[in-house]
């Protein structure tokens, strides 16, 4: 076996620490070998009393995740070890980037004053583009960890999924950590916590997960605090699907929570969203590598496999009952309101079914991704996806490399417009009188609409108080409206601004950090539409319209946004050897313009004296030549221009 032939090569002393990012067949060989040499758990043991379902909230790196080994650690969960960094985050991506994208769980087993408990934890992710599966994973918890940076206080995160606990009536424990730190001020956060959430600072406590000092302090207050799920067994089963991935030997592993009745193996279970019937295969907990277990029972947390074939199957949201016993189907979950769309192309029209079938299975891991059928005349059939944000979506697309191999062309990102029609031709044929504009190309005209609308967004920024002129100068360019203005302490500022959502998508937040040394920190929510005076932009590269650079842009900016990407063009796309003009255009009306200039050979550098008329003569000679390549060369735009046209540079 090929274990035992790693087992050779190294000596075991040295404990084999398997990557997350493992090849998926290998991961797959490694956890069938792992779950038959496991014994079965009797997960009997841990009634309702004794199970504390929980997630750890807070704002990007203010260490959720380290935080998270520790207790797998204390729990002996995971051995102690030096490879323990990141456990949870399991994608390339994560441990490339160091963030947090997948919400991801794990089952602790704790004694606590000699009673065993079942401690379910969710880790989230900080990022605001990734608030979706913050509120997602709170749905299967009683209780959040809020972690708070002793060092940075409350940041713009923090405060977002603070409120997403509270709306959800969780028992939250705040939680300072990095007390470790040189420049750490513990006082200074609990006094923070205590104005802006109305929680006593006796009630935080002070850790350093890295050191892993007062750590096991938390989980006592978990086991204390948070209350035991409202659920019985002796109800029929009732089973909430809150995430789920898809392995390429077993179909379709979900995430459950059980809220009533129990399930095993043999079980027949019916969905609530597709009406078909499953037979399970297995059951198990997370540890957090999947460990079956005999039956699963009313308030735990565990997968399940029922040889789901199709990755549409598994509805996150869904709800699980048994065959011949109905139930009345949970809430669910509000659907995910993509911020950002943009075009989705294969480099080859060849790789269309292989990029459409790595779409699907990537988009049931990540259901807060819209995806809609599209095509282009320069770039042939493709998609057009909706992101939660442009992390969001940087990170989809290099998830999609990395674990699918897919080289794919992304188009600029656009937000979704809506636009009132006054044409009773338009009306009759979209069947209504609004309709939302998610792709440039699809932009009615002026003469046939009464108004544009453009989705806003409530921004949060919180900033130490001495670079709150710049922030204000900076909002302020980006057409945003003050709403509010709070001071947390002597130190920090917390502002509240209405954004115009493509004034912030792009590049807002690189230029907020840029100009508060990356002090400051944003967070935003929909605050629904507002009229706006919108006009279409196109780009001609030689008097050709690139379809997947056309733009929708406030009348005031036009200008000054045509300039700036026909500069950026012009940085991107490479020389070659005819003139290139690059032209920003409303309508008929050019705007702006950048000339590429061609490669140019020296026809004359064979002439060496003799007469005037001979150097004319090549001259001209090459003239033409490049004229009539003018007229049949292609102009190729490189795959990543489309993000680094947009990407503005900091306002200077």
């Amino acid at each position: 076996m090929w274990w035992a032939r790693l087992r050779g090569r190294y000596p075991a002393a040295a404990p084999l620490c398997f990557p997350p990012w493992r090849p998926a067949g290998l991961a797959a060989d490694w956890r069938l070998y792992s779950s038959r040499g496991k014994e079965k758990i009797d997960m009997s043991m841990y009634p309702v009393e004794s199970i504390r379902n929980f997630s750890i909230i807070a704002h990007v790196d203010h260490g959720k995740s380290t935080l998270a080994d520790r207790l797998l650690e204390i729990t002996g969960t995971i051995a102690k070890t030096d490879c323990n960094k990141q456990v949870l985050d399991k994608l390339q991506v994560e441990r490339e980037r160091g963030i947090t994208v997948k919400a991801q769980s794990a089952s602790l087993f704790y004694n606590h004053e000699g009673v065993n408990f079942l401690l379910n934890l969710i880790d989230t992710p900080g990022h605001v583009d990734f608030s979706y599966e913050v509120s997602r994973s709170l749905s299967a918890c009683q209780g959040v960890v809020l972690v708070v940076d002793a060092n940075e206080g409350i940041q713009a995160q923090t405060v977002a999924n603070f409120y997403l606990a509270f709306e959800a009536q969780l028992t939250i424990i705040p939680v300072i950590n990095k007390i470790d730190l040189k420049n750490a001020d513990p006082e200074r956060v609990e006094k923070q916590i205590e104005k802006l959430f109305d929680i006593s600072a006796d009630e935080c406590v002070r850790i350093s997960a890295k050191q892993g000092t007062n750590v096991e302090k938390v989980l006592q207050k978990v086991v204390e605090k948070i209350p035991p799920p409202q659920c019985n067994t002796a109800d029929p089963l009732k089973a909430l699907v809150f995430d789920s991935t898809f392995d390429h030997y077993r179909g379709v592993i979900a995430n459950i929570a059980l809220f009533g009745g129990e399930i095993q193996k043999g079980h027949k279970i019916v969905s609530a969203y597709t009406k078909k019937r499953y037979e399970v295969n297995e059951v198990g907990i997370l540890t957090p590598s999947e460990q079956p277990t005999h039956k699963l029972y009313a308030g735990q947390v565990g997968y399940l496999i029922a040889g789901m074939k199709e990755v549409t199957e598994a509805q996150i949201g869904d709800t699980l009952f048994f065959y011949k016993q109905p139930v009345e189907p949970l809430p669910g979950f509000k659907s995910a309101k993509p911020m950002v769309f943009a075009g989705m192309y294969p480099v080859d029209q060849t790789e269309y079914n292989n990029l459409k079938s790595a779409l699907e299975r990537l988009t049931l891991n990540d259901s807060s991704v819209t995806v809609h059928r599209d095509s282009s005349l320069a770039l042939g059939a493709g998609w057009r996806l909706g992101f939660l944000g442009l992390l969001h979506m940087e990170v989809f697309n290099q998830r999609l490399e990395q674990e699918y191999n897919m080289s794919v062309i992304l188009t600029a990102p656009t937000v979704p417009y809506k636009a009132v029609l006054s044409s009773a031709k338009l009306i009759k044929e979209y069947g209504k009188e609004e309709i939302t504009i998610i792709n440039p190309a699809q932009f009615p005209d002026k003469l046939s609409v009464s108004e544009y609308l453009e989705p806003t967004v409530l921004g949060t920024i919180v900033t130490p108080h001495e670079y709150i002129g710049k922030i204000i100068a900076l909002c302020q360019d980006r057409r945003a409206v003050q709403k509010d203005m709070l001071y947390l302490d002597e130190h920090r500022v917390m502002l509240k601004y209405l954004f115009p959502l493509n004034e912030i998508v792009v590049d807002f937040y690189d230029a907020l950090k840029s100009l508060s040394s990356g002090y400051a920190s944003f967070d935003y929510e929909d605050a629904g539409y507002q009229t706006a005076d919108l006009i279409k932009m196109d780009i001609l590269l030689n008097g050709n319209p690139v379809e997947e650079l056309a733009t929708i842009v406030h009348n005031d900016k036009a200008y000054a946004t045509g300039k700036f990407i026909c500069e950026r063009l012009k940085d991107a796309i490479p020389r070659q050897l005819f003139e290139i003009a690059i032209q920003a255009a409303i309508g008929k009306k050019i705007i702006a313009r950048e000339t590429l200039k061609a490669y140019r050979k020296n026809v004359v550098a064979k002439c060496y004296g003799g007469d005037i008329t001979r150097r004319m003569k090549l001259l001209k000679r090459q003239a033409e030549g490049k004229k009539l390549m003018r007229k049949i060369g292609n102009v190729e735009v490189p795959r990543d221009a489309f993000i680094r046209v947009l990407k503005r540079q900091t306002d200077k």
